[in-house]
This record gives C-alpha cells, structure tokens and sequence, in this order.
C-alpha cells in the first residue's frame, strides 16, 4: 500500500516550527499568506489540510521546500526507497536508493479534491515530481484564485480532461497533452468533467528551500 500522510504527526508539527523558527504569529502568517488565522490553526493542529494553492503560499513565505512541510528533512529515504536488491524479483539494474516502487509512495490528500503521490524516492528541494489526481469537480485552489510561485512548470495528462487556466488562456488537455511555463505566471487546474483525471506533473524550483 501507498505510504499515508498523516497531517497530525507531519505536516502540522512542521508548520508550527518552521513559523516559529521565524518568529511569526498564526494571525501574522495568514495576514501574509492571505488565509484566515483559523485554516492556519487547523491544520497545525492536524484537524484540516491545505489546498494546493496555500501549500504553495506556506512554504514560499516560511522559505522552506514542499517536500520538507509535506514529509519532513528525514524523508530522504521513504519506506518507497529502494534499498538493495529484492530477492525474487529477478535482477534489478538499478543503482540502490533510485527507485520508488509504485505500492509504495508518499501520498497526500489536499483540500479541494486533489491527491499528490510523490514519484522520487527521496526528498528533493528543487525538484516536485508527482502524479496528481483531480477527483470530479476537484481543482487546484479551494480559493479559486490562481496559482504563482517560482520555478517552471510542465504536466501531461495520462487520462481524464482538465482545464489548465494559465494568464488569461484557458487550455483543454486531454490524454497525451502536455503543458510548459513559468510558474510565476497566475494558473489553476480544474475537473470540469465527472472522471477522475490523472497528470503527470514537474516543477523545477528556482533556488532550494531553507528546510
């Protein structure tokens, strides 16, 4: 099975030290972030999770990486990694510590109907690699404002149709569409239809988080 998210023993105890550690108050945080005090609270306290959009907001204004509020410093090396060869499974030509077996991702379930399963068998500061699942009606922002942050974007869609919203374009993508820009650009992601779609998605950062 997939390795679960917990934001009760995760993701909460992160946020509460990276905010601290810059010595911001919840209300000081969401004023900056544009939230309300209370989300903020929720999901330090592990009863709420944020959308993608928030989640992107958190880690540029604490100035840490996703993948260090998402799964923590110690997550280089995940119950997915692989650690040697497996026996029975016949020979294996990668190198130890390269692959992510497909049972046994880092999964999250955020706000707004979409899941991220992490597709790198360790952490990694510039680079998000996921498989993103847009549930029906799912999109990328309970806000419904979009998207920016640094670094540059790219996404295939594997099945399902998603409406990709990025400056003033609107883009229908379907199976086998792909999409490439800079993230500072405003975006949003929506499922219009009432499938699931499933995307690829990359987004290279332009300088590493401070966690």
């Amino acid at each position: 099975m997939s390795a679960g998210f917990d934001p009760g023993t995760g993701l909460g105890p992160r946020l509460r030290l990276a905010r601290e550690e810059r010595q911001l108050s919840v209300r000081e945080l969401a004023r900056r972030i544009g939230c309300s005090a209370s989300l903020i609270s929720q999901i330090e306290r592990g009863v709420s999770v944020p959308s993608v959009g928030v989640l992107y907001s958190l880690a540029a204004e604490l100035d840490c990486s996703l993948d260090y509020l998402l799964f923590g410093a110690d997550s280089r090396r995940p119950s997915g990694a692989v650690a040697g060869p497996d026996p029975g499974s016949g020979p294996v030509s990668a190198a130890p510590g390269i692959v992510q077996r497909a049972g046994c991702r880092n999964i999250i379930d955020l706000a707004s109907g979409v899941r991220w399963e992490r597709l790198t068998p360790g952490a990694d500061a510039m680079t998000d690699f996921l498989e993103v699942i847009y549930s029906p009606g799912g999109h990328s922002t309970d806000e419904r404002r979009p998207l920016r942050h640094d670094g540059h974007e790219y996404g295939l869609v594997i099945s399902g149709t998603l409406q990709a919203n990025v400056g003033f374009e609107s883009y229908e993508l379907g199976p086998g569409d792909s999409i490439a820009f800079d993230s500072a650009t405003p975006h949003e992601y929506l499922n219009k239809t009432g499938d699931p779609v499933h995307a690829i998605w990359v987004v290279v950062h332009s300088e590493p988080g401070r966690a």
